[in-house]
């Protein structure tokens, strides 16, 4: 819930106001004996309150300790509790007015870097005996509702940020108890000397995991403000970075505003952290702004598409720990990626599969590919009989060590994956996003009470181990460039002989939209029907996703021009946006003459960001949807 408390002076008594610009509703409800990170503040249903006739804000204390300043004229008191507490009811006028609130550091994304760099400006408080105003502002419905990952997690950043976990009741508690690597054929999966050292690591939930970081910085005195998506990105007149401002709520898909209008709210920071994921939105367009990959000396940033189901399956079958990653089969051996398959707990395993997004047949469908995967010899007995609780579909980076942009611009800095620290050999990056988190938060407390500079953010990173981690596995996914055999070639020489001390660094090759052939030289793909046991149909899986938008809304997916779809992707590359989307957001359907057009289906929307990269003219750009929509992920 996004809080904004005053209070102010009584005949009576002292009493708070609590008002709250979400869309739901216009009421909220304040309870002061709860402790300040209790859900029990707030009550959200209208039971024992008393209306009162209205009453004037003038004379009232409206200073907020985050700088924030209550715009009488759009509030009314409605109400009183039976406690003695008044509640505010927006007033609407024909003027939008945005709220602003003023933090000493804004962090835009609630993912484990956001969490952790959020955690970290509040224990450098404490040490110092310094009080920072920290809030974290988060699109998904609640904290972990976007978050989606494999995940073998490393707690290397961990320790380093909570020693304690342990005993703090982290939901980190399936040690990896085996681990495999293979090669599938069509009808084989033959074992390959394993290249991972995950001892000491665990199988989880990340979505878990990052709610459980959400409750450690409240715990700290961190604002979380889920539900409110970041749209725009504030700048002063000297083109500084001085905050972001939320989307508006409650406009209509023809742009007018509905009786639930309310306007997006700025949130300025004397410095902003981006922890958006990977393609943030905003990031992507600061990193434009600001050139920072040239900046950085960093190359184009690579891209694969992650999808993923959890299931509960039989009790004999389970292994908890047990890890299994494959290359090769189902994908053709010039397309770089493969699948995992990790033993939770609760008799629950998540399996998945990585598709590079640098494919070239138009005719790939990811989504097919891994419906195919379920159905090998290898895989297939492990489901069957079992039951799918989660869906879901996510990016990730895979540019590495040769793409890292300079994480630094005036006003802020760039952290987690919206950078891009995945160390593609270990196929993992959630240590990483949170220790360059914990580097940002560092060098901002210096910045703000010692009077340095972020810079000091791009030499720490430079410092860590971050940078000595992906240095050392620079090489891995450039080699898979020369195909699949090829690619293990060079990769097994460079691990087990040469370990990343080799005198040149490989490049990339052409970015993800350009490696896409023309329909007129690939050869088309059929794809099994899916048999309803260990495959199903895209509307099956949405459903299990939990994704969810208002349909009065205008699209979030954007065509910059509308007439590329039916005159250049249809009929040059086959239409690929209606099958490299995970979701089925893109359709090509005939119209009352029979001419296929394209249909967007933005309310099936992932937030996976396939289409805002693999698009072959980067005609599609995806932006934020009203805060709260998207998927709700919970065991992901």
């Amino acid at each position: 819930m996004f809080r904004k408390i005053i209070s102010f002076p009584s005949k009576s008594k002292s009493r708070k106001i609590l008002s709250t610009p979400t869309h739901s509703t216009n009421y909220c409800y304040y309870d002061p004996s709860a402790p300040p990170s209790s859900p029990s503040k707030h009550i959200s249903h209208r039971q024992n309150t008393l209306e009162i006739t209205p009453t004037s804000l003038k004379g009232f204390n409206r200073s907020f300790s985050s700088g924030y300043q209550l715009n009488s004229s759009q509030y009314r008191v409605t109400s009183l509790t039976r406690n003695g507490f008044l509640v505010l009811r927006r007033g609407f006028s024909s003027e939008t007015v945005r709220e602003c609130i003023n933090y000493d550091v804004v962090i835009i994304g609630g993912g484990p870097a956001g969490l952790s760099a959020a955690i970290r400006l509040k224990q450098l408080c404490r040490e110092n005996d310094v009080d920072l105003s920290v809030c974290v502002v988060e699109k998904g419905a609640e904290v972990g509702a976007h978050i989606l990952s494999g995940n073998v997690f490393e707690p290397r950043a961990l320790n380093e940020l909570i020693p304690q976990w342990r005993e703090e009741e982290a939901p980190i508690s399936v040690g990896v108890s085996s681990d495999k690597f293979m090669l599938l054929t069509k009808k084989h999966a033959i074992t390959l000397p394993n290249p991972f050292d995950n001892k000491g690591n665990y199988v989880i939930s990340l979505s878990q995991f990052a709610r459980w970081l959400g409750q450690k910085a409240e715990e700290l005195g961190v604002e979380i403000y889920p539900g409110f998506a970041a749209k725009e990105v504030l700048f002063d007149e000297n083109e500084n970075v001085i905050g972001i401002a939320t989307n508006d709520m409650g406009i209509g898909k023809d742009g007018s505003k509905k009786d639930n209008f309310q306007p997006g709210v700025e949130l300025k920071g004397r410095i902003n952290l981006f922890a958006e994921g990977c393609r943030g939105a905003l990031s992507e367009k600061i990193i434009k702004k600001y050139n920072l990959r040239e900046k950085g000396q960093a190359q184009h940033q690579t891209y694969a598409l992650g999808i993923k189901e959890v299931w509960e399956i039989d009790a004999s079958k389970h292994k908890p720990g047990a890890v299994v990653h494959t290359l090769g089969w189902p994908l053709d051996h010039k397309t770089y990626g493969g699948s995992f398959l990790y033993h939770m707990q609760d008799n629950q395993v998540s399996i998945g599969l990585v598709c590079a997004l640098n494919y070239h047949n138009p005719y790939l469908n990811p989504y097919e590919e891994f419906q195919k995967l379920k159905g090998h010899p290898a895989i297939r007995p492990l489901l069957e009989n079992g039951t799918v609780i989660q869906y879901g579909a996510r990016t990730l980076n895979e540019g590495g060590f040769q793409s890292i942009p300079y994480p630094v611009f005036p006003g802020g800095a760039i952290v987690g994956c919206a950078a891009g620290f995945l160390n593609v050999p270990k196929i993992k990056g959630t240590h990483t996003a949170m220790k360059s988190g914990m580097l940002a938060a560092e060098s901002a407390f210096e910045a703000l009470n010692k009077g340095s500079n972020m810079k000091s953010y791009w030499e720490n990173l430079k410092n860590s181990w971050i940078w000595e981690e992906l240095h050392r596995a620079r090489n891995y996914r450039p080699a898979f460039e020369y195909g699949l055999f090829p690619g293990m070639a060079i990769c097994g020489l460079e691990h087990y002989l040469l370990k990343g001390r080799v005198p040149f660094t490989l490049k990339h090759g052409k970015p993800d939209h350009e490696a896409t052939h023309e329909a007129s030289v690939s050869s088309p793909i059929e794809y099994p029907k899916p048999d309803g046991i260990v495959s199903f149909d895209v509307p099956t899986s949405l459903y299990r996703s939990n994704t969810n938008h208002d349909h009065d809304q205008p699209a979030h997916l954007r065509l910059r021009d509308p007439q590329v779809p039916e005159l250049v992707n249809l009929p040059k590359y086959g239409g690929p946006e209606s099958r490299y989307c995970p979701a089925r957001v893109y359709e090509y359907v005939p119209d009352d003459k029979g001419e296929l057009k394209l249909q967007i289906n933005a309310q099936n929307c992932l937030h996976c960001k396939a289409c805002d990269i693999k698009d072959p003219k980067q005609n599609i750009e995806w932006t934020v949807p009203e805060g709260g929509g998207g998927p709700g992920y919970s065991v992901m």
